[in-house]
């Protein structure tokens, strides 16, 4: 015999299965948003970005109201991960360099020094997570250079102090002295003019420490063209040099004994 109330018995538990399996997901997506939510307010993020030279940048950790990196892991694609340290200003890189100064979201932006792991240092201005702007990029040979970077390298003016005492104070394009520049070496001696690709080319002066001068074309940090040699002695040259060497005298004063050796440029 059919039994109806048995049947209905089986419907309604049936039922109350499905409604608390539904119940209990509904429970667990909500306490799921409910953490999501609590984590956000707090400042948890995960970021992703790139840069402008293709690098991809992954953080993970807390923010601040500005969406800048309290704590937590930076991870690049080019295999370097950092832990930031906020608190203590720090920004430490796994091949044992550090940053400290300010930051655009991920990005190194603002003042801020930079102690890399090979020794050399460099504070100044950054953006979009390179050096640009106007900084001192001290190398741990002990060469200095405080003038104008884009991105990374020397352009625009500066000076370049060698450690052995040796001097560039000018222009420079892509971290190659262009334009207009005066280098001073140890010994005294001293080149004031233009630059064409880190050498002295075009119109310029060199004065070397013994008293002798030479004023007039370079190419290749020779004595190439048109210009005058000055003696100590009061000799003066004025023709055409070619690689260093006189091979036109246009004027000669005839003043003193004739010169057998002209000076180097280095």
């Amino acid at each position: 015999m059919y039994d109806k109330k048995r049947n209905h018995k089986k419907i309604k538990k049936r039922r109350s299965f499905r409604a608390v399996f539904l119940t209990a997901l509904i429970c667990a997506a909500v306490s799921v948003l409910v953490i999501v939510g609590a984590l956000w307010f707090v400042g948890l993020r995960y970021v992703s970005l790139n840069t402008a030279d293709g690098t991809k940048i992954k953080f993970f950790g807390m923010v601040d109201s500005d969406g800048t990196p309290m704590r937590g892991k930076i991870v690049y694609s080019i295999g370097l991960v950092a832990d930031v340290d906020r608190d203590r200003d720090t920004i430490s890189y796994s091949d044992g360099s550090s940053y400290s100064g300010g930051l655009d979201g991920l990005l190194k932006s603002g003042q801020g020094k930079m102690y890399y792991a090979n020794g050399d240092i460099y504070e100044g201005e950054w953006s979009g997570d390179m050096i640009n702007g106007h900084g001192v990029y001290s190398y741990v040979n002990g060469d200095v250079y405080e003038g104008t970077l884009v991105d990374g390298k020397k352009d625009g003016t500066g000076t370049y102090t060698w450690v052995d005492g040796s001097s560039y104070t000018g222009s420079y394009t892509n971290d190659m002295k262009n334009g207009e520049g005066k280098y001073t070496w140890a010994n005294g001696d001293s080149y004031e003019g233009t630059y064409l690709d880190d050498m002295c080319s075009g119109k310029g002066k060199m004065t070397w420490s013994n008293g002798e001068t030479y004023e007039g074309e370079f190419r290749f940090n020779t004595l190439n063209g048109e210009g005058t040699y000055t003696w100590p002695s009061g000799r003066v040259y004025q023709g055409v040099f070619e690689n260093g060497l006189i091979i036109r005298v246009d004027y000669d004063n005839g003043i003193g004994e004739d010169p057998d050796v002209i000076g180097d440029t280095k």
